[in-house]
């Protein structure tokens, strides 16, 4: 069963009945707003294509160590994976992109993971809608955790979550904190407060 996470909450990333998991998918979703102006054919149609780029920086404390984004597909250890760019955005009901984390193969220094969403193209949130990240079990697909976002806004970026080890397993936090950059680099610093 899904969880609907809340700004700020976090869950711990076990299997039903127990054991923690090997294996997630960080999957990233969204449409482009409907367009208030213009002509009818505009209106119906929707509001034509958003390049948002899906990035996981991993982290060990409060050094950022690797990332993973379109235009390096795996981390140094294979361990973390992008299955690749969406240029255009969908219908904000399914994975427009998905960076996929073998838990168990990363190495023990990486304590965090920050997923990150960006428009490179500069569009911002209010060109925006149904954004969303979710967490699923990559071994049986089950959805694990959801985090919608609420409300556009003139920003370009988001910080959407983080998975940081937690004991022996993983705990997911959803952050939803907006930020302004075109790439992860510019996110850095927005990162921080949330290590």
């Amino acid at each position: 069963m899904s969880v609907n996470m809340k700004k700020g909450q976090a869950i711990s990333l076990e299997k039903p009945g127990g054991g923690g998991l090997t294996t997630v998918r960080m999957g990233l979703g969204w449409q482009a707003a409907q367009r208030k102006r213009g002509g009818l054919l505009k209106r119906l149609i929707g509001g034509g294509d958003i390049d948002l780029d899906a990035s996981a920086v991993l982290f060990a404390g409060d050094k950022a160590e690797d990332v993973v984004y379109f235009g390096k597909l795996s981390d140094d250890d294979s361990s973390v994976v992008h299955t690749g760019d969406n240029l255009t955005g969908g219908a904000g009901q399914e994975d427009d992109e998905s960076i996929v984390v073998m838990l168990g193969r990363l190495p023990q220094r990486i304590d965090q993971i920050v997923f990150t969403v960006n428009s490179f193209s500069g569009q911002t949130f209010t060109e925006v809608e149904r954004a969303f990240c979710r967490l699923l079990d990559e071994d049986t697909g089950e959805e694990l955790a959801r985090y919608t976002l609420t409300g556009g806004g003139a920003y370009t970026a988001m910080i959407m979550a983080k998975v940081r080890r937690q004991g022996a397993g993983w705990q997911m936090t959803a952050i939803g904190a907006p930020a302004t950059g075109r790439t992860f680099k510019d996110l850095l610093p927005a990162m921080t407060p949330h290590l």
